[in-house]
């Protein structure tokens, strides 16, 4: 069904600021190029996958397009876990959103961290500053659930950003240098017993490289213990690992996955994390290691909007992605609950965030033109996940793939769709590398603290 909706102007000719951004002495950084003054303004708060999509889908709109962002790059996150188990360095999955969006006239990018929405004077409230919007799609995407156990994110740290990646790169690696020092036969399989919390892509994708990491890349480079002895551990909750895989796909990636030597466990449940054990139940695991890949929660930014939330956090969004009662803000990616397809949740994946944000974007031009709105359909376009070395599963719907050849889709898929020629001759350079001498390039222990990079 389609709506015509009338989105009515804010008025740009003044810099008063109403409303809990005025109490708060902020000042309005919405400065305008005079030439872009008198367009509509749309304001994107997120520069990964939708925000990006967004802005880029905006480009020859009549509008003006700002988009803002607590950092300054656009991370590509499904090969995060490549930077975190030493496959790639951190430049060449990132790209600066500035030079992103460079070549896009209408748009502007703003570092700020946004701290609430003001929906009713129509402002978007930084730390620094507020900015006005005629439009709003808020893309801010999602952080780390430990399901009422937030004690445990210092000692079980997840996937999210470059930061995290970094993190998990020291400590795996520290954890065999640590094991060349060990006194005792015991301190030293504690400190080489890595558990993974989590069976999803992000999981299967950690544990594999890990495994790899053992007992090839490291193979013969200690002289008190053989890497190889590394005990790798995945942790599912559930019945099954990669649940949104159909049956033979799951069965082929456990199947990889313990011909690696990882130990991949069901219907485990973690009830304890302390810096040297895991609790599954009644079991207790001594661990030097422990890496989170168990559940998103969406960005806090969905409370400050006042509009219904599931239990996860996510704002549920109308047919057309937009809040109820304002038809000029959307919300796509994981802060967005979509339960008008079927009434199932859409996977917390790219895909998703991207067609949702063109969609939100599409939407904006059918509002300029009095067009009526149409609602969002997501097109599966087909599920990717790699186990490891000339390993991967893939899933298209019409056909299923496993092994070497779903491995070589996983990686012309994802070279494609990274930002930038330079960042996917890198990549592809690193992948050649590491296929033919087994060799991860980047095993660089830096930094002194937890976030140092």
């Amino acid at each position: 069904m389609s709506t015509t909706v009338d989105v009515p102007p804010i008025n740009h000719s003044t810099t008063t600021i109403r409303g809990p951004a005025r109490t708060s002495g902020l000042p309005s950084v919405d400065v305008p190029p005079p030439e872009l003054a008198h367009r509509k303004h749309v304001v994107i708060i997120g520069g990964g996958f939708g925000g990006l999509n967004a802005a880029k889908a905006l480009k020859h709109a009549p509008v003006r397009v700002t988009v803002i962002d607590r950092r300054n790059h656009h991370v590509f996150q499904p090969l995060l876990y490549q930077v975190a188990t030493a496959g790639l360095s951190p430049g060449d999955i990132a790209s600066p959103i500035r030079w992103i969006l460079r070549r896009q006239r209408n748009a502007r990018v703003l570092l700020g961290d946004v701290q609430s929405i003001d929906t009713a004077h129509r402002l978007v409230v930084m730390t620094d500053g507020v900015v006005s919007y005629d439009y709003l799609i808020v893309a801010s995407g999602a952080t780390h659930a430990y399901f009422g156990h937030e004690e445990w994110q210092t000692i079980a740290p997840g996937l999210k950003d470059l930061n995290d990646a970094l993190i998990l790169r020291r400590r795996v690696l520290l954890a065999f240098e640590q094991a060349e020092k060990a006194t005792s036969a015991a301190e030293r399989r504690r400190l080489l017993t890595f558990v993974v919390v989590g069976g999803g892509p992000t999981g299967v994708e950690l544990a594999g490289a890990l495994a790899e990491i053992a007992r090839y890349a490291l193979r013969h480079e200690y002289d008190t213990f053989d890497p190889g002895d590394a005990r790798i551990i995945m942790l599912e909750g559930g019945p099954d690992i990669l649940p949104a895989f159909p049956r033979e796909l799951r069965d082929e990636a456990e199947q990889a996955l313990r011909q690696l030597g990882v130990e991949v466990r069901k219907h485990a449940l973690v009830t304890k994390i302390t810096p040297e054990r895991v609790d599954v139940g009644d079991e207790q695991v001594e661990v030097g290691t422990v890496l989170w890949a168990a559940g998103v929660r969406a960005s806090s930014l969905g409370k400050s909007l006042d509009v219904p939330l599931d239990r996860a956090g996510r704002v549920i969004v109308e047919p057309d992605l937009s809040i109820p009662g304002h038809p000029e803000v959307f919300v796509v990616g994981d802060l967005a609950a979509y339960l008008h397809q079927g009434g199932k949740l859409l996977p917390g994946v790219a895909p998703v965030a991207m067609q949702q944000a063109t969609h939100a974007a599409r939407l904006i031009g059918a509002d300029l033109r009095h067009q009526p709105r149409k609602p969002f359909h997501y097109v599966n376009l087909g599920n990717l996940a790699t186990i490891g070395r000339a390993k991967a599963v893939a899933d298209f719907g019409w056909v299923r793939l496993s092994g070497w050849f779903a491995w070589m889709v996983w990686l012309f898929v994802h070279i494609m769709k990274l930002t930038g020629f330079r960042n996917r001759i890198v990549v592809f350079t690193q992948w050649a590398y590491a296929y033919f001498t087994r060799q991860r390039s980047v095993r660089l222990i830096t930094g002194e603290g937890e976030h140092a990079s």
